[in-house]
């Protein structure tokens, strides 16, 4: 509900009822009145005055701000969040929705976490299944070549012995379209150059059944990256209701311009398509949850969270093992210090985010009903490089908060706060209200390794590590313990 401005609201609600008052009172007492309108003008002031003392508040953290930063870069705890991650995707490895190897992390997840000392339950919920099974393609024509592939997740593969056929290379859907007589019976190549990653994915989520339209039998996209060894990038795709599904992969940068250099000589291309990829029934997993039971509110919550799934190449360090391992590492650094917030703190590391926050959203739908009570939730799902910010979506009033609260992080040097938290897995939150928030990190590098065999232990930095795990922690803790929840 919004609020209405408050202190002159109650006093024109006030004069309001004063005015009724004397129509039915001959003789009404300007004592009264006058006392009356000065205890609202006294709430008016204690209203201003709290606006106030909210600087005052936070800054009181200081010191606890500093114990764990000092734990957690300098301390006992320094590089603890690396080796965990470390032991666990070398243990592990990569963990795709529906595998035996995800329900290895979660049990895995599950038992460090208890030795931690923290309390740790699990939510079931049901996942989906896609298995990418055996795939490979070649050029044939103008001349013999591998092409380095991977299938897109919930791809419907190929007939046993493949596809042959012809290529249309193009560079965007409005080549497509202007060329769609071309397409019937073809194998389409997407060449797109890549502009950012929220615009330029749309070729790999859409490509498929946009060439399915003008009767592409296939897709092979450019890998959604700004740089490439020759290295495939996977993701999800999503099929449009009513369209022929046809079999989908990415390819690397080198092979899409290379078969474009290739169209634009006029050559003819022929390339073969060998897909095993078949989606299973969904399966059952489980998000992870980690708790810090507040001291006066328990029914409060503030939420820190990370993915525990991965896609089926790589370990899947960077996205998202670290995310998870700085959510885990943030309730592990408030524990040691002996710190109890007034709230409860909560971390969950999701299931099946990779096929569009599946367990994140089921979790919703379970926690909804306790809306009110959840004063800010977390996420960190792009990487855990060097710190630059906190992003923040919410209310002035509470961007007013959480200003204060990175004063704090000053330690560390990173104080700086921006608009638009964001996350898959939190975004049900924060479009029903609830403040968000999200790190920005050095991420230049993230989409080089996204997706693709290269997210493995090398991607990632220990001390970088250590700062996301302190500012994780103190924006946390410091907000889970103030005297009143967020303003929304």
């Amino acid at each position: 509900m919004a609020q209405r401005d408050g202190p002159s609201f109650l006093l024109s609600l006030f004069m309001f009822l004063s005015m009724l008052s004397s129509l039915c009172d001959c003789h009404p007492h300007p004592a009264r009145l006058m006392s009356s309108v000065a205890a609202v003008r006294a709430a008016s002031n204690h209203t201003a005055r709290k606006v106030s003392d909210i600087a005052s508040e936070v800054a009181g953290y200081a010191d606890v701000a500093k114990r764990i930063i000092d734990l957690a870069v300098f301390g006992a705890a320094q590089n603890r969040s690396y080796r965990r991650l470390a032991d666990f995707t070398d243990t592990i490895g990569n963990r795709v929705s529906g595998s035996h190897n995800l329900e290895m992390a979660i049990k895995y997840m599950h038992n460090a976490i208890t030795q931690d000392g923290l309390d740790v339950h699990l939510e079931p919920v049901k996942i989906p299944h896609w298995v990418r099974g055996k795939e490979s393609a070649e050029m044939i024509v103008p001349r013999a070549k591998n092409l380095a592939i991977l299938g897109l997740g919930s791809s419907v593969g190929t007939p046993p012995e493949g596809i042959e056929a012809e290529v249309l290379v193009v560079e965007s859907f409005g080549e497509l379209k202007r060329r769609a007589s071309e397409a019937v019976g073809r194998i389409v190549v997407f060449n797109q150059p890549f502009v950012s990653y929220g615009e330029t994915v749309a070729y790999r989520a859409y490509g498929a059944s946009e060439a399915a339209k003008v009767g592409a039998v296939a897709t092979l996209i450019r890998s959604i990256t700004p740089f490439s060894i020759n290295s495939p990038h996977t993701g999800w795709q999503d099929y449009q209701d009513g369209v022929k599904r046809i079999p989908t992969a990415c390819i690397t940068v080198e092979d899409a311009e290379l078969m474009w250099r290739m169209a634009q000589r006029g050559q003819r291309i022929v390339v073969r398509l060998t897909m095993g990829a078949q989606t299973l029934p969904d399966a059952d997993s489980f998000n992870t949850v980690v708790e810090i039971t507040g001291w006066q509110h328990p029914e409060q919550v503030v939420l820190l969270s990370g993915h525990l799934d991965s896609w089926d190449v790589g370990q899947g360090a960077m996205d998202d093992g670290g995310g998870a391992m700085i959510s885990w590492e943030a309730l592990s650094l408030i524990k040691d210090l002996g710190l109890r917030p007034r709230r409860t703190l909560r971390t969950v590391l999701w299931t099946a985010e990779e096929q569009g926050g599946v367990g994140a959203q089921q979790y919703y739908n379970l926690h909804k009903v306790n809306m009110s009570n959840f004063d800010l939730v977390m996420e960190s799902d792009l990487g855990t490089f060097t710190p630059l910010a906190l992003q923040f979506t919410g209310s002035d009033a509470a961007q007013k908060v959480m200003e204060e609260v990175v004063k704090l992080l000053a330690p560390i040097n990173m104080t700086k706060l921006e608009t638009h938290g964001e996350g898959t897995d939190i975004s049900p939150w924060m479009q029903a209200g609830v403040p968000g928030a999200s790190l920005h990190v050095a991420d230049s590098r993230y989409f080089w390794f996204h997706h693709s065999e290269g997210d493995t232990m090398t991607v990632q930095d220990p001390q970088d590590m250590n700062l996301c795990s302190a500012l994780w922690a103190v924006v946390a803790f410091v907000v889970a313990d103030l005297e009143d929840m967020l303003p929304r």
